[in-house]
């Protein structure tokens, strides 16, 4: 077995045993750097498939606030949150098979290392995970040329407050999988929240019944502020958008740190 011993990190953010566990993730994708490149294509795919061909379809958008856009500005910022929502997700199925199968925790919780630092620290890697592929995307949409404001310098923090959150939830929900088929249930919870958040089409055009349930999405609270940071359209709701995201980073790391506390320990 081969020793990861090389310091890349120098733990001086947050907990320092917490860090060990980014430090850990860091040393092994190094020798499976593929997985990460590959995780930049997919929703670059995305948009360009919506600038050449579905964005000349549809032409422009008109917003709420009357102002004209086009369609790949519109879903631009969109796929940017979706892509930060769903690689913390998917990291998840990382998470359960070093919680299920490798048991790495179980070695890791003979340290001094707590149930919290191995929660903390699985999160904030699906969250710098997440951050390298919302700044790659960030650059396309510069390049592109779809970036309206200068607020979008707000996007990738944005982007990373999206990360963390639905890391947070996602490794919460993971303590509860009991097999892989559970994972099915991740994939039932994210396909309607990426077709039914105001991501492809505004939030007036669905029934007055579907806007409510819409406004209740995580998905929608991130795509609503990166459109705005996109466009320069600011208002208080940025603050609530901010307020719920960050309130899936309290209660995700709360259930996390608590549930892995009782598999582990009890």
């Amino acid at each position: 077995m081969t020793t990861l011993s090389a310091r890349v990190l120098p733990l001086r953010f947050g907990s320092r045993r917490a860090a060990r566990l980014v430090e850990r993730n860091i040393l092994v994708y190094r020798q499976v750097w593929g997985v990460l490149v590959s995780g930049f294509f997919e929703p670059l795919f995305y948009l360009f498939s919506v600038s050449v061909g579905l964005g000349e379809l549809v032409g422009d958008v008109v917003l709420a606030s009357g102002e004209v856009v086009s369609y790949t500005v519109f879903v631009a910022p969109a796929l940017l949150g979706a892509s930060a929502m769903n690689g913390p997700v998917f990291e998840s199925f990382g998470i359960f098979f070093k919680l299920k199968y490798a048991k790495i925790y179980d070695g890791v919780l003979a340290t001094p290392v707590s149930p919290h630092d191995v929660a903390l620290g699985e999160i904030t890697w699906s969250q710098i995970r997440g951050a390298l592929y919302a700044g790659a995307f960030v650059l396309v949409m510069l390049a592109m040329g779809l970036i309206e404001s200068w607020w979008g310098l707000l996007l990738l923090p944005g982007a990373m407050l999206v990360g963390f959150a639905f890391g947070a939830v996602g490794m919460a929900a993971t303590t509860f999988m009991r097999s892989w088929q559970d994972f099915d249930m991740i994939t039932l919870a994210t396909m309607p929240m990426f077709l039914f958040s105001a991501t492809f089409y505004p939030l007036e055009v669905y029934p007055g019944w579907l806007q409510g349930i819409a406004r209740f999405s995580p998905l929608y609270h991130a795509v609503d502020m990166l459109r705005a940071f996109t466009l320069g359209i600011l208002d208080w709701s940025i603050l609530g958008h901010v307020a719920f995201l960050m309130g899936m980073v309290l209660v995700g790391l709360t259930i996390a740190s608590r549930r892995v506390e009782k598999l582990l320990l009890s």
